[in-house]
Protein backbone atom coordinates (compact mmCIF):
# COMPACT_ATOMS: atom_id res chain seq x y z
CA UNK A 1 0.00 0.00 0.00
CA UNK A 2 1.19 3.56 -0.64
CA UNK A 3 2.63 5.67 2.17
CA UNK A 4 1.55 9.27 2.84
CA UNK A 5 2.35 12.13 5.19
CA UNK A 6 -0.49 14.48 5.94
CA UNK A 7 -0.44 17.70 7.97
CA UNK A 8 -3.51 19.74 8.77
CA UNK A 9 -3.98 23.01 10.63
CA UNK A 10 -7.04 23.45 12.83
CA UNK A 11 -8.48 26.78 13.99
CA UNK A 12 -6.90 28.47 17.02
CA UNK A 13 -10.13 28.85 18.97
CA UNK A 14 -10.94 25.14 19.31
CA UNK A 15 -9.74 23.23 22.35
CA UNK A 16 -7.14 20.47 22.46
CA UNK A 17 -9.87 17.89 23.05
CA UNK A 18 -11.63 19.05 19.87
CA UNK A 19 -8.33 18.67 17.99
CA UNK A 20 -8.08 15.13 19.38
CA UNK A 21 -11.62 14.46 18.16
CA UNK A 22 -10.64 15.67 14.68
CA UNK A 23 -7.66 13.32 14.75
CA UNK A 24 -9.89 10.41 15.72
CA UNK A 25 -12.41 11.29 13.01
CA UNK A 26 -9.78 11.43 10.26
CA UNK A 27 -8.03 8.28 11.50
CA UNK A 28 -11.41 6.51 11.46
CA UNK A 29 -11.92 7.51 7.84
CA UNK A 30 -8.54 6.05 6.92
CA UNK A 31 -9.32 2.83 8.82
CA UNK A 32 -12.74 2.55 7.16
CA UNK A 33 -11.03 2.87 3.77
CA UNK A 34 -8.73 -0.06 4.50
CA UNK A 35 -5.68 1.86 5.68
CA UNK A 36 -3.86 2.59 8.89
CA UNK A 37 -2.46 5.69 10.59
CA UNK A 38 1.06 4.63 11.59
CA UNK A 39 1.97 7.73 13.60
CA UNK A 40 0.19 10.82 14.92
CA UNK A 41 1.93 13.91 16.18
CA UNK A 42 0.27 16.97 17.58
CA UNK A 43 2.67 19.88 17.18
CA UNK A 44 0.51 22.19 19.27
CA UNK A 45 -0.63 25.75 18.74
CA UNK A 46 1.83 27.61 16.50
CA UNK A 47 1.94 30.98 14.78
CA UNK A 48 0.94 31.07 11.12
CA UNK A 49 3.11 32.85 8.58
CA UNK A 50 0.10 34.84 7.42
CA UNK A 51 -3.51 35.20 8.54
CA UNK A 52 -5.91 32.53 7.32
CA UNK A 53 -9.61 33.32 7.79
CA UNK A 54 -8.76 35.85 10.52
CA UNK A 55 -6.66 33.28 12.43
CA UNK A 56 -3.10 34.11 13.42
CA UNK A 57 -2.40 30.74 15.06
CA UNK A 58 -3.36 27.14 14.42
CA UNK A 59 -3.17 23.64 15.89
CA UNK A 60 -0.79 21.57 13.72
CA UNK A 61 -1.24 17.77 13.41
CA UNK A 62 0.87 15.26 11.44
CA UNK A 63 -0.28 11.81 10.26
CA UNK A 64 1.91 9.08 8.78
CA UNK A 65 -0.54 7.02 6.75
CA UNK A 66 -0.42 3.67 4.99
CA UNK A 67 -3.62 3.48 2.97
CA UNK A 68 -5.07 3.17 -0.53
CA UNK A 69 -5.49 6.44 -2.40
CA UNK A 70 -9.29 6.30 -2.13
CA UNK A 71 -9.17 6.50 1.66
CA UNK A 72 -6.78 9.46 1.54
CA UNK A 73 -8.98 11.25 -1.00
CA UNK A 74 -12.02 10.75 1.23
CA UNK A 75 -10.11 12.14 4.23
CA UNK A 76 -9.06 15.20 2.20
CA UNK A 77 -12.64 15.70 0.98
CA UNK A 78 -13.91 15.77 4.56
CA UNK A 79 -11.07 18.09 5.61
CA UNK A 80 -12.19 20.49 2.88
CA UNK A 81 -15.75 20.42 4.22
CA UNK A 82 -14.80 20.76 7.90
CA UNK A 83 -14.86 24.39 8.99
CA UNK A 84 -12.37 23.74 11.82
CA UNK A 85 -9.62 22.77 9.34
CA UNK A 86 -7.86 25.82 7.90
CA UNK A 87 -5.35 24.06 5.62
CA UNK A 88 -4.13 20.56 4.87
CA UNK A 89 -1.38 19.01 2.78
CA UNK A 90 -0.93 15.35 1.94
CA UNK A 91 2.07 14.02 0.05
CA UNK A 92 3.04 10.54 -1.02
CA UNK A 93 6.41 9.35 0.35
CA UNK A 94 8.63 6.36 -0.33
CA UNK A 95 9.11 5.62 3.38
CA UNK A 96 8.18 7.11 6.72
CA UNK A 97 10.84 8.64 8.93
CA UNK A 98 11.48 6.83 12.20
CA UNK A 99 11.24 8.63 15.51
CA UNK A 100 9.96 12.13 16.12
CA UNK A 101 9.58 14.67 13.36
CA UNK A 102 11.81 17.72 13.21
CA UNK A 103 9.04 19.87 14.68
CA UNK A 104 9.05 17.89 17.94
CA UNK A 105 12.78 17.55 18.39
CA UNK A 106 14.17 19.89 21.00
CA UNK A 107 16.69 22.45 19.87
CA UNK A 108 19.47 20.65 21.72
CA UNK A 109 18.91 17.42 19.79
CA UNK A 110 19.16 18.97 16.33
CA UNK A 111 22.56 18.01 15.01
CA UNK A 112 22.37 19.89 11.70
CA UNK A 113 22.70 23.25 13.44
CA UNK A 114 25.93 24.47 14.93
CA UNK A 115 26.32 25.80 18.42
CA UNK A 116 24.99 29.35 18.34
CA UNK A 117 26.98 30.39 21.41
CA UNK A 118 30.33 30.20 19.61
CA UNK A 119 30.69 33.22 17.33
CA UNK A 120 34.47 33.04 16.99
CA UNK A 121 34.42 32.37 13.24
CA UNK A 122 33.35 35.91 12.42
CA UNK A 123 36.57 37.63 13.30
CA UNK A 124 37.13 40.60 15.58
CA UNK A 125 34.48 43.26 15.92
CA UNK A 126 35.31 46.64 14.44
CA UNK A 127 35.23 49.72 16.60
CA UNK A 128 33.22 52.75 15.60
CA UNK A 129 30.12 51.05 14.22
CA UNK A 130 28.91 52.56 10.93
CA UNK A 131 31.24 55.58 10.96
CA UNK A 132 34.13 53.90 9.15
CA UNK A 133 32.08 52.66 6.19
CA UNK A 134 32.64 55.77 4.07
CA UNK A 135 30.21 58.14 2.39
CA UNK A 136 26.85 56.99 1.08
CA UNK A 137 26.51 56.78 -2.67
CA UNK A 138 23.19 58.58 -2.78
CA UNK A 139 24.59 61.62 -0.99
CA UNK A 140 23.25 60.76 2.42
CA UNK A 141 19.80 61.17 3.83
CA UNK A 142 19.17 64.75 2.67
CA UNK A 143 21.89 65.20 0.06
CA UNK A 144 20.15 63.38 -2.77
CA UNK A 145 18.77 65.51 -5.57
CA UNK A 146 16.12 62.96 -6.52
CA UNK A 147 12.48 63.96 -6.18
CA UNK A 148 11.08 65.69 -3.19
CA UNK A 149 9.37 69.05 -2.79
CA UNK A 150 11.65 71.96 -3.64
CA UNK A 151 9.20 74.67 -2.76
CA UNK A 152 7.95 75.72 -6.22
CA UNK A 153 4.70 74.88 -7.89
CA UNK A 154 4.11 71.74 -9.95
CA UNK A 155 5.07 73.41 -13.28
CA UNK A 156 8.63 74.02 -12.20
CA UNK A 157 8.26 77.82 -11.99
CA UNK A 158 9.95 79.15 -8.89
Amino acid sequence: MPLYESVFIARQDISSTQVDQLQEEFAGIIAAGGGEVKKRESWGLKNLSYRINKNRKGHYVLFNIEAPSGAVQEMERLMRLNEDVLRYLTIRVDEHEEGQSVMLQSRGERSDRGDRGDRGDRGPRREGGDRDRGPRRDGGRFGSDRGGDRGGDARGDD
